[in-house]
């Protein structure tokens, strides 16, 4: 069998591999739809709609969906789809780098509790069991209190409420795979601690750790969301969900598409993360 035979026949065992996966496990297809609907709006906002998300038309002011504004416009005349559409950049930034943070300092401190001494694995629990007894929502708002309000100070607030999180799963398995026979294998052969680390117990904790990831980002959507509402997170007039829904609600009386439409992007993310969580982690059940 020639090379590129063998290559397109690897490329069919592939397809029908992940054909199988989306038979059997409907829910990645939907909740991976989802997700990757909102990824494609945030990318494509300037070729999904042809207005500017802060331009202002004072003599349309709180119209309903029509042809020529979709979503209907806001107080000032703004079209909501397009700061809808806009607003899910924002968010796609909130969920890469919250989670992209957390798992940075979570995972690594996992490990080094995992395979550290008794007193440092104990050390490093106790602090993330002190940040566990704060509700995430409230310890979020006295971090940006602290801290001042803005984008990046939220996002750091959120990430700091979500590191314990990943600490404990990380550390929950790198002390089921130390025990391993490969892992003691590897030792009794003198291989290097790092490697250890990053090929036996890094690379079999990925699994779990996409999961984990996948159904924390919806938590993040939603702690955005409400740290905006506040007033403590991303500020007028850039086009966050949250703030828009903070707008919307002084005129909920008049006109409820002004937070009905943000509320429902909400929605959306949060259920497609969940959704797609659910079903990465049948598939990567060891039992299924």
């Amino acid at each position: 069998m020639s090379l590129a035979q063998t290559k397109q026949t690897q490329t069919s065992d592939r397809l029908q591999v992940l054909r199988y996966w989306l038979v059997t496990h409907p829910s990645i297809l939907i909740g991976g739809g989802l997700v990757v609907a909102i990824v494609i709006a945030a990318l494509g906002a300037p070729w999904l709609t042809h207005y500017a998300p802060d331009a202002q038309d004072l003599l349309n002011t709180l119209q309903g969906p029509s042809t020529a504004h979709l979503f209907g416009t806001d107080d000032y005349g703004r079209d909501i789809f397009t700061r809808v559409i806009y607003g899910a950049r924002i968010t796609v930034f909130e969920v890469v780098l919250s989670v992209g943070l957390s798992l940075v300092v979570g995972v690594p401190l996992g490990v080094i509790a995992g395979l550290g001494h008794r007193w440092l694995d104990q050390i490093i629990m106790w602090v993330m069991d002190i940040i566990f007894a704060f509700p995430g929502i409230v310890l979020a708002i006295l971090i940006v209190s602290v801290l001042g309000e803005g984008l990046i100070n939220m996002l750091i607030a959120i990430s700091i409420f979500s590191i314990p999180v990943y600490a404990r799963l990380s550390r929950n398995l790198t002390l089921d795979l130390k025990t391993m026979e490969y892992v003691e294998a590897a030792h009794a052969l003198g291989v290097r601690h790092s490697r250890i680390i990053s090929r036996y117990i890094i690379r079999n904790a990925i699994g779990p750790l996409i999961v984990q990831s996948t159904l924390t980002a919806g938590s993040i959507v939603l702690a955005a969301a409400s740290l905006s509402f506040l007033g403590l997170g991303v500020q007028p007039p850039m086009p966050e969900w949250g703030t828009m829904m903070s707008d919307g609600r002084n005129f909920l009386g008049l006109d409820i598409y002004l937070s009905l439409f943000p509320g429902l992007a909400i929605l959306v993310t949060v259920l497609g993360f969940n959704i797609l969580g659910d079903g990465l982690s049948d598939l990567l059940d060891s039992r299924s």
